[in-house]
């Protein structure tokens, strides 16, 4: 299995179409997340391919999209119903 790093994707779109195809990108990259916000374990090879997918569906010129490589020493504090990130197994990407 692939050694993997938890990221967070995060996107600011504004047309419809394209906010609703980066939902689906980001998707099939994540394991949990909220609204425009995705925690992804991704290898590096699946880094490069979210970033060329995504890269696919924006427009630079008016869109934003952010993958933060988070730090994986310190603890995740979560509060309420919340789940801590955590690398699954398996990915299903469909």
């Amino acid at each position: 299995m692939a050694k993997r790093t938890l990221y967070l994707g995060a996107y600011d779109i504004s047309n419809d179409n394209r906010l609703r195809a980066a939902l689906k990108v980001l998707r099939n990259y994540s394991t949990g997340g909220q609204k425009s916000v995705f925690e992804c374990f991704l290898s590096a090879s699946e880094k490069r391919q979210l970033l060329e997918d995504i890269g696919g569906v924006i427009n630079p010129a008016e869109d934003r999209f952010f993958l933060i490589r988070l730090d994986p020493a310190p603890k995740v504090a979560v509060l309420g119903i919340a789940i801590p990130p955590a690398d699954p197994e398996y990915y299903y990407v469909g």
